[in-house]
């Protein structure tokens, strides 16, 4: 076959399965998906995170930033509490909430960590229904949280209880051999990004130089300006998903090789 008219394939470098969410939006599509597990999400069996839901009516807010970390609640609790506002990072969180049955009081308009803390600064003080100041609030985060979140809540006269939900860890599955060869081959149209932990384990089981080999001929897809950031700081030039869901990403991927064609 005449390698200029192969299809090219999309990567998938967050942890699922072949038939998982973001596989099946670009199979759907008519897109050849490649597996490269970067990163490996493990939801804690308890700790830290099940005793401050024991006193979850304590909190005014409980802030999720990450769809695996509305799993690890929604496990425990078969409902949202009475009396306590839930926020979301990003349209893909959100959306899980809903599909658990959950409200979502505050969605920044922004699917960062910087945009939420701003939205909560939009909310002002005293009796406003997004006040930050004197709330207690439940930050379950992952292993590899950044301190956006918590120090700018706190900054905005919040007490933050951040607890560990769950932790993101290195794949022991990805095939790094199998990836290196279609680098060579120069087969790979896209690479899709849902997380910067996917960006920094990637890099790091390929080696620099097969990383930007990789991005230096295919697209690199991010699902929010965080991951993108990751990226840029890699010397690479992402292209930000159109929407900050799973959706989004398969789409913006679809549109990219579509015009690479």
């Amino acid at each position: 076959m005449n390698r200029g008219v192969e299809p090219k394939a999309v990567v998938v470098t967050r942890a699922e399965r072949s038939d998982g969410a973001l596989s099946s939006e670009l199979r759907s599509l008519g897109l050849r998906v490649l597996l490269w597990p970067a990163v490996t999400v493990t939801v804690l069996e308890s700790g830290p995170l099940e005793e401050a839901l024991q006193r979850v009516a304590t909190f005014n807010w409980i802030v999720f930033a990450s769809r695996h970390a509305v799993a690890a609640v929604t496990e425990r609790l078969n409902a949202a509490p009475t009396g306590v506002r839930i926020a979301a990072v990003g349209q893909a969180t959100a959306q899980v909430l809903r599909q658990r049955g959950w409200p979502v009081d505050l969605l920044p308009s922004e699917a960062n960590a910087a945009g939420l803390v701003a939205a909560f600064a939009a909310g002002g003080t005293g009796d406003s229904a997004h006040s930050c100041q004197g709330a207690r609030i439940l930050y379950p985060a992952s292993s590899r949280a950044l301190p956006t979140i918590a120090a700018g809540l706190a900054q905005l006269g919040a007490e933050v209880v951040q607890v560990e939900a769950y932790r993101t860890e290195p794949a022991a599955s990805l095939d790094v051999e199998d990836c290196r060869s279609w680098i060579a081959r120069e087969a790979v149209g896209a690479v899709t990004f849902a997380s910067p932990s996917a960006v920094e384990e990637l890099e790091r089981a390929l080696g620099k130089q097969d990383f930007e080999r990789l991005l230096s001929a295919a697209a690199a897809v991010a699902i929010g300006p965080t991951t993108a950031r990751a990226l840029s700081e890699r010397g690479r030039t992402p292209v930000l998903a159109e929407s900050a869901t799973l959706r989004g990403l398969a789409l913006t991927a679809f549109r990219l090789l579509q015009t690479r064609h």
